[in-house]
């Protein structure tokens, strides 16, 4: 049997649209490189850049509340720090996040498109290094998801259900559905870098959100209890040892 990564994704800002990647550099301990590096305050959130702390999701903009931010398409540049916006194929608005008036700008314009819906002053927050703005307080650091389990989904759902509903890091073939569930503990190789299967991952009504019409039409949560006994979908993985991973690599236990 030949499993193989079919799909790599970052998601800069918690709650905004993924970024495809044709490979990455994993680094042992680290996060997925590139991925939930900023996220966007709703009304205070407490949060603290010198002493960092995993904080609840309802802290920030995010899908389960905000269905609306799937209508945004964002790609942000590393090396400028420029994040490039588009809503509905309108012109491209570009916000500097290492600025203090790109950041106000893009808090400006987030206000006037959720209103009324957000509170007071959408601060645009930074991960300090070695902190991520993720879901799992202690296991979110890469995201698998097999795709065949989620063929398996549409089926139960007598509908296509898109992968990246669930904003996984990873998307890999050849695995059997479900199957994914028994690499719990175990070790994996995938290009030059090894992970540790840590968890499977909880979900919540985020997944309601289809990506491509930013319309909640479908409740995964109940769909996977109704099923399964239980709202599990994907695995989470610790990099043990650093390596290169790319689209088309294949993943094997070790």
């Amino acid at each position: 049997m030949t499993i193989w990564v079919e799909g790599l994704f970052r998601y800069p800002i918690k709650g905004l649209s993924p970024e495809q990647l044709s490979q990455a550099q994993l680094q042992a301990g680290q996060y997925f490189p590139g991925d939930r590096i900023f996220a966007i305050e709703n009304g205070r959130s407490g949060f603290d850049p010198l002493a960092p702390q995993f904080l609840p999701k309802t802290r920030f903009l995010m899908l389960m509340k905000h269905e609306k931010l799937a209508q945004l398409r964002t790609k942000y540049n590393e090396t400028s720090g420029d994040l490039t916006l588009t809503h509905k194929g309108q012109n491209d608005l570009i916000f500097s996040l290492r600025t203090t008036e790109g950041r106000k700008a893009l808090r400006d314009y987030l206000i006037a498109f959720f209103q009324p819906e957000l509170k007071i002053d959408p601060q645009i927050l930074s991960a300090p290094d070695g902190f991520r703005f993720t879901d799992s307080r202690r296991s979110g650091y890469v995201s698998l998801l097999n795709l065949n389990s989620i063929e398996d989904l549409s089926r139960l759902a007598k509908e296509q259900i898109h992968p990246l509903r669930f904003r996984a890091n990873l998307h890999f073939r050849g695995l059997p559905a479900w199957q994914e569930m028994e690499w719990i503990g175990r070790k994996i190789q995938i290009g030059g870098a090894r992970l540790e299967i840590l968890k499977a991952i909880d979900r919540c009504p985020a997944t309601q959100v289809n990506p491509l019409t930013a319309q909640r039409d479908q409740d995964i949560v109940a769909l996977l209890e109704r099923n399964f006994d239980h709202n599990q979908c994907g695995i989470y993985a610790k990099v043990i040892q650093s390596g290169s991973i790319s689209i088309q690599d294949r993943i094997e236990m070790i």
